[in-house]
């Protein structure tokens, strides 16, 4: 006998085996972290490279299951697309960027001063108004 629900909808029993897999895997890379930062400074009178390397080990490891998962999926098509983006991007020439900090530098001075100008107008009116 099977539940309406499941009898009803085989691919949702399929999706919750599927993402409880993954949530499987990324514990599973998530052990492997935790265990190999432990290690890492368990035998710490080991040669520090040798522990570097295991660790770097490790942390690949780790990112190769959890890359396995829907998770890891997604999150891999996301960076290639950003990826993507980024080199559609038209990057200003050093003169524009230059110019342009210029602009900036000049307007920051502009207002400075203007904002001190009202300051000490306001100051000596109120200097005015009290005696």
């Amino acid at each position: 006998m099977c539940k309406a629900e499941i009898c009803m909808n085989p691919t949702k029993l399929e999706t919750q085996i599927l993402n409880r897999a993954d949530t499987f895997k990324l514990l599973g890379a998530g052990a492997i972290v935790l265990i190999a930062l432990a290690a890492f400074y368990l035998f710490a009178g080991h040669s520090l490279l040798v522990r570097v390397i295991g660790l770097l080990a490790a942390f690949g490891a780790a990112v190769a299951i959890a890359l396995r998962t829907e998770l890891g999926a997604e999150t891999l098509e996301f960076i290639q697309g950003a990826r993507t983006e980024v080199r559609k991007v038209v990057w200003p020439t050093r003169a524009e960027t230059t110019q342009t900090t210029l602009i900036v530098i000049a307007m920051v001075v502009i207002m400075g001063l203007l904002l001190w100008l009202l300051d000490v107008v306001l100051f000596w009116l109120i200097r005015l108004i009290t005696g």
